[in-house]
């Protein structure tokens, strides 16, 4: 993916705008994590006095108010109420398993003040999935193993309280069950292998499917016709929702609510290939 067409497209310019209109206007420290190509780092350094941009590989930007570090989200090397103001988006849907609750843990141990976290909304996970031709494992699409609603985003931030949301696109794409073991088993054709997120299962990089079989074709068909019986009962709702969240300073630890039905993170696990 070439980032800086996509940051100019219609899109990432809403879901930016967004963004902007739920983070404060001005502070001290804030922590930019998961800072790739330091575009949000940048934006954050325009209203805070130093910027820490973080993420898994040193990112490589120049600019006298932002600091590079190389770090795992779920264990953060800073102290407790270390920044203003922690902005996290496009970051957790990526992280797996239990992982997701300590890496959110982390978040509100390190902010004084403010979190922003944004990620895709009620996204299918089975749609646009691929198969790796290295260990044949199969992938959800661009990396994303967890599936958030509001409720289950809202529960992993216990220590906090909502004080703004956003909403950010449209996006109409479900399929099912049988749907999904079809285009599998022919080999997950149309997925998005132009992802930069490796393989889930062996870490290696996604390589285009080759030429398929007759039968795969066929089973590509009956995949999508079985997808088809889906679109008549589909709900349009936002691509992405972000979340401005204000950390409670008296907080005390009390017992996580029960998940509500429906609401709960789906997560695709890197020892299972079928989605259920």
């Amino acid at each position: 993916m070439n980032l800086g067409e996509y940051r100019l497209s219609a899109t990432e310019q809403d879901r930016t705008n967004n963004l902007l209109a739920l983070m404060p206007e001005h502070g001290r420290v804030a922590l930019d994590v998961g800072a790739r190509d330091g575009h949000f780092s940048r934006l954050l350094a325009e209203r805070f006095d130093k910027v820490i941009a973080l993420d898994i590989v040193r990112p490589a930007i120049s600019h006298p108010r932002i600091e590079c570090r190389q770090g795992d989200v779920t264990h953060l090397e800073l102290v407790d109420n270390a920044v203003d103001f922690v902005f996290c988006a496009e970051v957790i849907e990526h992280i797996p398993g239990n992982d997701l609750a300590t890496a959110c843990q982390e978040l509100q141990r390190v902010c004084s003040d403010k979190l922003l976290i944004g990620v895709p909304y009620r996204q299918d996970i089975r749609v646009g999935r691929t198969t790796c031709y290295t260990c044949l494992g199969k992938n959800p699409p661009w990396g994303h193993v967890n599936r958030f609603d509001d409720h289950s985003l809202v529960s992993l931030f216990l220590r906090c309280h909502v004080e703004r949301k956003g909403f950010v696109g449209w996006n109409v794409n479900q399929t099912n069950a049988l749907a999904t073991l079809l285009t599998d088993l022919a080999g997950n054709p149309f997925g998005t292998y132009h992802q930069e997120e490796a393989c889930i299962h062996c870490g290696h990089r996604l390589m285009p499917p080759p030429e398929r079989t007759v039968a795969q074709k066929i089973l590509t068909k009956l995949g999508y016709l079985a997808r088809s019986t889906t679109a008549p009962f589909a709900q349009p709702h936002a691509n992405w929702i972000h979340v401005l969240f204000a950390k409670v300073s008296d907080w005390e630890p009390v017992a996580r609510p029960a998940t509500q039905p429906g609401a709960a993170i789906e997560t695709e696990s890197p020892h299972s290939s079928q989605a259920a």
